[in-house]
């Protein structure tokens, strides 16, 4: 569905039929180094990066964080969220939502999905990193992707992060990494392919006794270049650029044994417009 055609796309969220703590994740780096260039990729290390700043690490970049494409045919205007009358998806490909309609509605489901999976703690873990990355980007970018990620999570950065070197929390400490895409906007869309931004919340850091990473929030906008590729669409790159970010409330901390237990008991979403 085109914007202007059949009124409005919207979107919903449908819950998981899981729980647990592996439900996606995401961060934001809290200065502006947060781009890794992969072979004309832009691949973002949401979480890591933020980590290693937050402790003091030395990681390095750009940041510039700009997403390209073509304006054609989208709008810029926010969409309402009352649900539309798009058939949500029901297939799954490595635990992430796949079969997503080959229209703009389609494109900004995919584009959260994907959001929710890039930044998940599953991405400090080689298996499973290597999983998600093949699942969710087109596969004529995989293989050099997957060589620059491992060399990114590298042992040395894991540590930075917190973590033992095969991307485990260390004992007696719960790792978070979660992303909740807050909104989706398409700025280029030909058909075939879409750029799409998703807005976004993080949880991020090591929760527990004596962590000395606690568990933060942080806001940032990914931009993904979508391709419609063997029947669904997948990522040809991605960038990302800090905020918009709100005022902080007025909330008080939780303990680390409270942000632990959340994290485990608390399943995340399938998103669909």
């Amino acid at each position: 569905m085109s914007l202007g055609q059949d009124g409005p796309p919207t979107r919903t969220r449908l819950p998981e039929t899981h729980s647990g703590p592996g439900g996606g994740t995401r961060r934001q780096p809290r200065s502006s180094r947060n781009l890794v260039t992969v072979v004309g990729v832009v691949v973002v290390l949401i979480a890591a990066i933020a980590f290693a700043n937050r402790g003091g690490g030395n990681s390095s970049g750009g940041g510039s964080g700009s997403g390209s494409g073509s304006n054609s045919g989208a709008g810029t205007q926010a969409q309402p969220t009352a649900p539309t009358g798009d058939k949500p998806v029901t297939g799954q490909a490595a635990g992430i939502a796949k079969g997503f309609a080959k229209s703009q509605q389609g494109a900004q489901s995919a584009a959260a999905n994907y959001a929710v999976a890039l930044g998940s703690d599953g991405m400090f873990r080689t298996d499973r990193r290597h999983t998600i990355v093949a699942a969710i980007h087109d596969p004529a970018v995989v293989g050099k992707l997957q060589g620059e990620l491992d060399k990114a999570y590298s042992a040395a950065f894991l540590k930075d992060v917190g973590l033992n070197s095969d991307g485990s929390a260390p004992k007696g400490l719960t790792f978070v990494s979660r992303t909740v895409p807050v909104g989706t906007k398409v700025t280029g869309y030909s058909g075939s392919s879409a750029t799409v931004e998703v807005w976004s919340t993080a949880l991020g850091g090591l929760a527990g006794q004596g962590s000395t990473k606690p568990v933060s929030t942080t806001w940032f906008t990914l931009t993904e270049q979508l391709a419609w590729v063997n029947g669904d669409w997948k990522i040809e790159s991605s960038s990302q650029k800090q905020g918009p970010a709100p005022v902080s409330g007025d909330d008080q901390a939780a303990g680390a044994d409270e942000i632990a237990n959340a994290v485990n008991g608390y399943g995340g979403f399938t998103y669909a417009r």
